[in-house]
């Protein structure tokens, strides 16, 4: 008996383990900030997927998918949710973690001219500079709006973003070193 004890004990771990690796990879799968085109307007739209529920529905074929937030919320939150067709067929592209990962990809400091490399979002993230001339951290621009920012700005490291906003900010702080230092001729007169 302790055999059969031990094998179903077995049975159930690896199960459970299957279980809970299904459950993880569809919460990681679906979570985070994505860009959708919305059916109804054909406009981009600021999506984010219920990664809990995706998870939690994860034991069926394909985890069942619905919005915990849309940018055309409120005042359409009772629309079908068709755009879910687009972060299904490819959960990867409409994130605005992987948008802005190939963006920077090849791209040099607009300020500095340094290259960017690997972008960790767990530490010090580079900035969008604006043809303004302000930069501004890329998680405050919403989501629909990401394409049309990063079409119209130039990418800066987190030095100069820092630096820049600092600058713009508090002027009475900084000093600006990139500008040439006033001349002073001295006459003579014999």
């Amino acid at each position: 008996m302790p055999v059969q004890t031990a094998l179903i004990a077995a049975v159930a771990l690896v199960l459970a383990a299957i279980a809970g690796w299904r459950v993880a990879g569809a919460w990681v799968k679906f979570r985070g900030r994505r860009v959708v085109t919305c059916p109804e307007t054909h406009k981009p739209a600021g999506v984010v997927v219920d990664a809990a529920h995706a998870a939690a529905t994860a034991f069926s074929k394909s985890p069942q998918l619905r919005l915990s937030a849309c940018s055309r919320w409120p005042e359409r939150a009772d629309c079908g949710q068709g755009c879910l067709a687009q972060v299904e067929a490819s959960p990867e592209d409409c994130l605005v973690r992987n948008i802005l990962i190939e963006w920077y990809r090849g791209k040099a400091c607009a300020s500095c001219g340094r290259p960017f490399g690997e972008i960790e979002f767990a530490g010090a993230k580079p900035a969008l500079l604006r043809a303004d001339g302000v930069s501004v951290e890329w998680s405050r621009v919403p989501a629909e709006e990401l394409q049309e920012t990063l079409a119209a700005s130039s990418p800066v490291c987190f030095a100069c973003h820092t630096a820049n906003r600092l600058v713009h900010e508090h002027p009475e702080l900084a000093l600006d070193r990139g500008r040439p230092a006033a001349v002073w001729v001295i006459t003579v007169s014999a």
